[in-house]
């Protein structure tokens, strides 16, 4: 499981760690992510996925799980995305 965010596409950034006496260590800072379970309203099932925490915030912002993936150009999705946005649109199609 990679450590990026399908959202946000945050991912691990390296830096340094400095002591006291300037030696320098290389360290890295990992994103926030978490595993959420975000309702679909559309589909009725709840659909779980590890985001970071900025990417949360944006997909409510844009009005919810299903609207975020149906506002949001396919080629800027992950795969993962990419398969549940495949089902909301076949939902639409059919009903």
């Amino acid at each position: 499981m990679s450590r990026r965010c399908p959202v946000t596409k945050k991912g691990v950034q390296s830096g340094n760690n400095v002591s006291h006496s300037n030696i320098k260590s290389r360290r890295r800072f990992l994103p926030n992510l978490q595993v959420n379970s975000l309702m679909s309203d559309k589909l009725g099932s709840t659909v779980r996925l590890r985001l970071s925490a900025h990417g949360l915030r944006t997909i409510e912002h844009r009005g919810g799980l299903d609207a975020f993936l149906l506002g949001t150009p396919a080629s800027e999705l992950s795969p993962d995305l990419r398969r549940i946005r495949r089902r909301l649109e076949k939902l639409q199609e059919a009903g």
